[in-house]
């Protein structure tokens, strides 16, 4: 079951997503961010990734089919987590999977990490928020902080940034069911 903070993490981060608050994300949305994050991906990827996380295969992406492609992703990791037999191309395929979240959480992490120090500050959090865009209020960064800080010594380490990012990713697997609010 959702629980609220983390229902609302995700709506955020949808809405930082969808630039034109139109209600899909489109590749061009997803390219902007990732490009402003410092991360270059090439546009056939984007392409690619947006239409396997479509049901319709449109490209364009809607907050439940967010949240859906968010729980496959979930699904992919707790398999890996819990499968300690198998066929070697499953646990390969699997294995491949965690690796490439793996990745991607360190080079999400290094975005954030803006000096390499291994710590993502209170000023870091509040500059990656502002190069995508998304103005934050005093109130709101010492939120996120506050959740993904879980150590509570003031700053993020990977550790505490894994562990909120995957600890998270569970709570998304049920899509709203309501409208936007």
């Amino acid at each position: 079951m959702l629980r609220g903070v983390d229902f609302m993490d995700l709506r955020t981060a949808f809405d930082l997503l969808d630039r034109d608050q139109d209600g899909h994300v489109t590749p061009e949305e997803l390219q902007f961010m990732l490009r402003n994050l410092g991360i270059h991906v090439r546009d056939e990827l984007i392409d690619d990734l947006l239409r396997e996380a479509s049901r319709t295969g449109s490209g364009l992406i809607d907050e439940t089919e967010f949240l859906q492609w968010v729980a496959r992703i979930q699904a992919l990791k707790e398999e890996s987590n819990t499968s300690s037999s198998g066929s070697s191309s499953s646990n390969s395929t699997t294995q491949a999977a965690d690796d490439d979240l793996t990745q991607d959480l360190v080079a999400a992490f290094r975005v954030f990490d803006r000096d390499g120090n291994g710590y993502i500050t209170r000023d870091e959090l509040k500059s990656a928020m502002d190069m995508i865009g998304e103005n934050v209020t005093e109130y709101q960064l010492n939120e996120m902080l506050e959740l993904a800080d879980a150590d509570k010594d003031g700053r993020i380490n990977y550790e505490d940034f894994q562990k909120f990012f995957l600890n998270n990713l569970d709570t998304f697997v049920q899509p709203a069911t309501s409208g936007r609010k």
